[in-house]
């Protein structure tokens, strides 16, 4: 089943969008002007399209042949980057390329370096020093929520090990290891005397 036209729309604006507010993305894409590519996503099982012209379409269906066709995880579109990494990839079965090669590595650099910028975005809306704040304020809940997850891992550790014993604490893993292997030591030894007495009787 092809890919829903609103989802490939959603990508088209959110490249295109990305693209015109970025001079750089806009030379990067000036490079793949008149390019096609074809990828696709082993995840959803979804193939795309990427016409490159004065700016990006992108298409659900395409009925000719594309100047590179990719097929991989998302995950690992930002290795592409590297051509050193692509023979890596596809000896690992974690990438099937057909075509051009440096178009493959222009096209994922283009594709990761799409990001938002999310302040600048708010910044239009709200104005400059509410979008700092507002972004500022996200961060430092971000930060304080996982230094709280962290903490409470740690007592949840502490809890496990020292009140209600369930889980040994490394002390004790590490002693009991070592007396695994004095036993080891002492059954060998155990064991080569007895091979002694046997061969002397």
């Amino acid at each position: 089943m092809p890919f829903d036209p609103l989802v490939t729309a959603v990508i088209e604006t959110s490249l295109n969008t990305l693209v015109n507010d970025d001079p750089e993305l806009g030379r990067r894409l000036s490079r793949l002007k008149g390019q096609v590519i074809q990828v696709n996503l082993k995840e959803l099982n979804k193939t795309l399209t990427f016409v490159f012209s004065q700016q990006i379409d992108v298409l659900a269906e395409y009925e000719g042949q594309p100047d590179c066709y990719l097929s991989l995880n998302l995950s690992v579109l930002p290795e592409l980057r590297e051509q050193s990494n692509i023979t890596q990839l596809i000896k690992q079965d974690k990438l099937i390329l057909e075509g051009d090669i440096q178009l493959a590595q222009k096209f994922a650099q283009l594709m990761t370096d799409c990001k938002p910028d999310i302040e600048e975005w708010l910044s239009r809306v709200t104005g400059d020093v509410v979008a700092h704040t507002l972004i500022q304020g996200l961060k430092n809940v971000g930060g304080f929520v996982s230094k709280q997850a962290n903490k409470h891992q740690n007592h949840v550790a502490q809890v496990l090990t020292e009140e209600w014993k369930i889980a040994p604490a490394p002390l004790e893993i590490a002693h009991f290891c070592d007396q695994v292997d004095d036993v080891k030591s002492a059954t060998a030894r155990l064991e080569a005397k007895l091979n002694r007495l046997l061969e002397n009787a």
